[in-house]
């Protein structure tokens, strides 16, 4: 098992058993979706893509903008049909939005075309790190921390189902990305190689 970022030989061994899948990274803000996802990327020689930012090229509008105009049910319906798409260009590794993997349909399409890994993180961890950036649309509330909280309360239980379960914490996201790359290596060997999505 890999205990730090993988040498030649072990990224070609885990990206030969990742097939066409994309690696798709979901969490709640702050968790370091895009951060480690972009490490286990360039680790894996492997491109890195971030749906918020494809959900922006698209409609040409921002995520908070999206949200206000059209509301949260119309900025999902967005994200579910642009993660759909990006789901067919793997391998790569995908940091999803923090309420995408909670539609059941992307949940559905993740599994069929991908490797889903969860980075979990407490409470305190999140909110130090989603208080540097002022655009988070769900947290602009009287009480950011209970909303934080009542998040993680309806969001765990569906993010447990991911494939893998990574804790990120206060460390290097050298570390956390080496972690979440150990994981999915030991995923893949248990689960056996799969060299294309399932249609």
């Amino acid at each position: 098992m890999m205990t730090a970022l993988p040498t030649s030989a072990e990224r070609d061994r885990l990206v030969a058993r990742l097939g066409r899948r994309t690696i798709v990274l979901v969490g709640l803000m702050g968790a370091g979706k895009s951060a480690i996802g972009r490490k286990m990327a360039q680790a894996l020689a492997l491109p890195f893509v971030d749906s918020d930012h494809e959900i922006e090229t698209v409609s040409r509008m921002s995520i908070p903008d999206l949200f206000e105009r059209y509301g949260e049910r119309e900025f999902r319906s967005l994200e579910r049909r642009v993660i759909a798409r990006l789901l067919k260009d793997g391998p790569q590794v995908l940091a999803s939005g923090g309420g995408a993997f909670v539609d059941e349909r992307t949940r559905r399409a993740v599994a069929r075309h991908g490797v889903s890994l969860w980075l979990k993180a407490d409470l305190d961890t999140l909110m130090e790190r989603v208080a540097k950036r002022q655009n988070r649309p769900l947290l602009k509330a009287p009480d950011p921390r209970a909303v934080m909280r009542e998040l993680m309360e309806r969001r765990y239980p569906v993010y447990g189902e991911a494939d893998i379960t990574v804790p990120t914490r206060d460390e290097p996201k050298e570390v956390i990305a080496a972690e979440a790359l150990a994981a999915l290596d030991g995923y893949l060997a248990r689960a056996g190689a799969e060299p294309a999505a399932r249609p």
